[in-house]
């Protein structure tokens, strides 16, 4: 009889997340991390922004959309076992 482990969804996968937010979310690391650029350039008014920096920001920042999503989770799991 063999049991067939299922493999949870790659979203769900801590390693693989904080690995993205490491590689992707951060990449080009020099002279400083890209999306650090963007998220300056975005609250300094985005002035000069195209829709191609949009786009970018947006890739650059899905790893970090998905570690928030995971830490809400594992903050609304520890709630529902608490109470």
């Amino acid at each position: 009889m063999s049991e067939t482990k299922q493999q949870k969804p790659f979203y769900n996968d801590w390693a693989l997340v904080i690995l993205a937010c490491l590689t992707l979310g951060l990449a080009p690391f020099f002279p400083e991390p890209h999306i650090i650029g963007k998220v300056k350039w975005l609250l300094g008014g985005g002035v000069g922004m195209k829709a191609m920096d949009y786009f970018d920001f947006l890739m650059h920042g899905i790893p970090f959309f998905m570690l928030i999503r995971l830490l809400i989770l594992l903050v609304v799991r520890k709630v529902k076992q608490a109470g």
